[in-house]
């Protein structure tokens, strides 16, 4: 009897092994799985290059924004290797004109990476003539084919602009350059009118860059297309302007 008891608990524990050593295989298959997916994927993210057309170029930034928004991140060349790969040269296909805005980090919405996006900021995504030489380089000599104008919903700077007071230091400069936005709009107190004017300025600011001859003539010549977009603090959706 207890040599039998002693082979039944080894039949227990060698069974026990392989079922952990199958769980701990299933759990490293579907890892590689995984990761051969996630590989196959930012592959095919990094297939577009300066041979891709504006279109595709914006198509798969919002890709990676629908993305963002079913918390289905895929978070490409976010990791050192291509810190690595980007250290002696940018390629960025994108610029992005963003509002300084902390709730609107602009690689996360898009789910970019390092080297992928072109992003110059300021509050109010005004195109002052800094910001708009800031994007002449970034499309004329890194060879951006989108650049996007990126409003967003509750834009303080707009807030400022339409509550039209008194405001300390250089404040005021970005409301003077918003206030043409406002007078587009068919101006009232509602919130309707608040998104309205966020959104005019946003064109705003596109007719701004379309006035640079440097980016105009890439425009006409179907090397860049400049479009505008209005995220959604509380969805993160970006929708297109343009």
């Amino acid at each position: 009897m207890k040599n039998d008891s002693i082979i039944a608990r080894r039949k227990l524990l060698k069974l026990g092994v392989v079922a952990l050593g199958t769980g701990v295989a299933s759990k490293v298959i579907d890892s590689s799985t995984k990761k051969a997916g996630a590989k196959e994927t930012i592959i095919a993210l990094q297939e577009l290059d300066e041979n891709s057309t504006p279109e595709e170029i914006l198509e798969e930034l919002i890709k990676g924004n629908k993305r963002f928004v079913k918390n289905r991140p895929e978070a490409p060349n976010q990791d050192y290797v291509r810190l690595k790969e980007v250290s002696g040269g940018q390629k960025p296909l994108v610029s992005i004109l963003s509002c300084a805005d902390s709730r609107v980090p602009v690689e996360i919405v898009f789910d970019r990476g390092i080297g992928d996006l072109f992003v110059v900021r300021d509050a109010g995504n005004i195109a002052t003539p800094e910001e708009i030489g800031s994007l002449e380089y970034g499309t004329a000599i890194l060879g951006s084919k989108v650049l996007m104008v990126l409003g967003h919903e509750s834009c303080g700077a707009v807030k400022a602009a339409l509550d039209n007071k008194p405001l300390p230091g250089q404040i005021g400069s970005i409301v003077a350059a918003i206030q043409p936005a406002i007078d587009r709009a068919n101006q009232d107190d509602s919130e309707e009118f608040y998104i309205k004017t966020i959104k005019a300025n946003v064109l705003l600011q596109i007719e701004r860059l379309n006035a640079s001859p440097l980016l105009y003539n890439l425009v006409r010549e179907g090397k860049l297309k400049i479009v505008g977009g209005y995220y959604n603090l509380r969805t993160g959706k970006v929708d297109i302007l343009t």
